[in-house]
């Protein structure tokens, strides 16, 4: 994360004793990436945040995968998925790899618990549908075309105030991070970046939860999620400060990078982790040389596997494409614009497409969801 960031009450040195009003200690927690040398942050806890009262059963929630079978394009109509679960229950795992999960979640029930990823991070596109991310660091507001991160080990819990929710869930191996060509020595990001940190949104105080009772966290480690149970509220927090923490990031706010011929994808990038990218594809002008042909040119991913999520039926390259669709364009195959597209393209001045791209550099596999939703038709759309 860019910057630093500091909420609450802490004490004005770290590691020192922090007293309640009523004499006792407040508990400090680090929480920290890559051992001692990354990003982290210090909460301090009312009660400290290790006196679980029990656990239960691991329940394994790895995705089931089909046998490999012939390489080829995929188009996976997610709007097939039937709404189910709450936003951690609801998730359909579509495609994996040992860095990422990708799913859709439509969740019609409320979270009954809380949750706890401690894989990895995870990266949520708000596709329809407002409410909060509440969480130990405090609450964020989200909306349509929000990417909310959420750094590995955050205590959190989606409250949804619409009666329509449909996110994409991207949940990685590794940590979620800004790209690194956008930002400087210091981690501030530069004057060629798409976004800056004026873009980002940060957690607001929420006031530390004085409850006691039984409380539920579930928590998913090594692709089982085991669920314990404490005797106080995990929002406990009464301050924290560092560069650890969720945020949220509006897809509407992403500047274009544009040319006078096509750009590469590259130019999309929004954020990059271990072994994958994460692209946005925003309405913008097109490119404005006199000859230049608008859309993708044929491209083969030698080294990646590319996935678009159409947040709309507006991209130019694309036929029989639907909202909420996923295709997947597999490493060793070339792909581009479909029949068509390229006339048609012709004389355009803008394009209206609102896309999330997600570039993996191992092969991904589907899932036994994905292969129910899955086109078998989609390999031949090139044919006129």
């Amino acid at each position: 994360m860019p910057h630093y960031v500091q909420r609450g009450q802490i004490p004005r040195k770290r590691h020192t004793r922090f007293h309640r009003p009523d004499g006792r200690l407040y508990t400090e927690q680090l929480l920290g990436t890559r051992g001692f040398t990354g990003i982290s942050s210090l909460l301090y806890h009312r009660v400290p945040p290790t006196q679980a009262l029990r656990f239960g059963q691991a329940i394994s929630v790895q995705p089931e995968t089909v046998p490999e079978q012939a390489l080829r394009h995929h188009h996976l109509r997610t709007a097939a998925i039937t709404p189910h679960g709450d936003p951690i229950t609801g998730r359909t795992p579509l495609l994996v790899n040992d860095d990422v999960a990708l799913g859709i979640c439509c969740p019609t029930e409320p979270m009954s618990c809380f949750y706890k990823n401690a894989d990895g991070d995870e990266l949520l596109f708000i596709h329809e549908g407002t409410g909060r991310l509440e969480t130990m660091f405090g609450t964020l507001h989200y909306t349509e075309g929000d990417y909310l991160i959420i750094p590995r080990g955050t205590i959190y819990r989606i409250v949804p105030e619409s009666t329509q929710t449909r996110m994409l869930v991207i949940e990685a191996s590794s940590t979620i991070e800004v790209p690194r060509r956008y930002r400087n020595e210091y981690g501030q990001m530069l004057e060629h970046a798409p976004y800056c940190e004026r873009d980002i949104r940060v957690p607001e105080y929420m006031e530390p939860c004085d409850e006691t009772g039984e409380f539920e966290v579930r928590i998913k480690a090594r692709q089982r999620i085991t669920p314990y149970f404490y005797a106080h509220h995990p929002f406990d927090v009464v301050g924290w400060d560092g560069y650890l923490y969720p945020w949220a990031f509006s897809i509407h706010d992403f500047e274009p990078i544009t040319g006078s011929l096509h750009m590469p994808p590259p130019i999309h990038q929004t954020f990059e982790a271990h072994n994958f990218v994460v692209c946005s594809f925003c309405p913008r002008m097109l490119d404005y040389h006199p000859d230049a042909i608008v859309v993708p040119y044929n491209h083969s991913n030698l080294e990646s596997d590319e996935v678009l999520y159409y947040v709309n039926d507006r991209f130019g390259s694309r036929r029989g494409i639907e909202v909420g669709s996923i295709t997947l364009h597999p490493a060793g195959l070339p792909h581009g614009p479909q029949p068509g597209a390229v006339e048609a393209s012709q004389g355009a001045r803008r394009t209206e497409e609102l896309a999330v791209m997600v570039d993996t550099f191992r092969p991904l596999h589907l899932t036994r969801a994905a292969q129910a939703l899955d086109d078998p038709q989609y390999p031949y759309s090139w044919i006129p």
